[in-house]
């Protein structure tokens, strides 16, 4: 089921986010200042490309902290309200709740990166 709800975000346009964190993410990446977010920014595509079947782990310090305010404060806040619009326009519709409680877990992930990991949901 994991797999074809995966198949089902990708085209139904979880390639658009995919495509677009990964290119913000090369581009952050052609500067020295901004590699850690765009290391950051290739975590989120990672989750954008096959989000169910994964879960957040927060395992941050005070870095993490630091940085996850810097985040929030240039670009965190934008795209995290803009996926929970997304979240909560899709959980208006019984069809769209699984796809509206990945864009909430995308929100997670984009208003705090800084010390969070993508993992596996192992499903036993």
């Amino acid at each position: 089921m994991r797999i074809l709800m995966n198949i089902l975000w990708f085209v139904c346009g979880g390639f658009i986010c995919f495509f677009e964190h990964l290119i913000i993410g090369i581009l952050l990446c052609a500067t020295i200042v901004g590699i850690p977010f765009g290391i950051q920014c290739f975590k989120m595509a990672d989750l954008c490309a096959m989000p169910f079947g994964k879960k957040l782990e927060s395992n941050g310090g005070v870095g993490s902290l630091l940085a996850n305010i810097l985040w929030i404060v240039l670009v965190g806040w934008e795209t995290a309200l803009t996926e929970c619009i997304l979240g909560l326009v899709l959980c208006a519709t019984i069809v769209g709740i699984p796809f509206g409680i990945q864009f909430f877990k995308l929100a997670g992930l984009s208003l705090m990166p800084f010390g969070t990991s993508v993992k596996v949901a192992h499903v036993f």
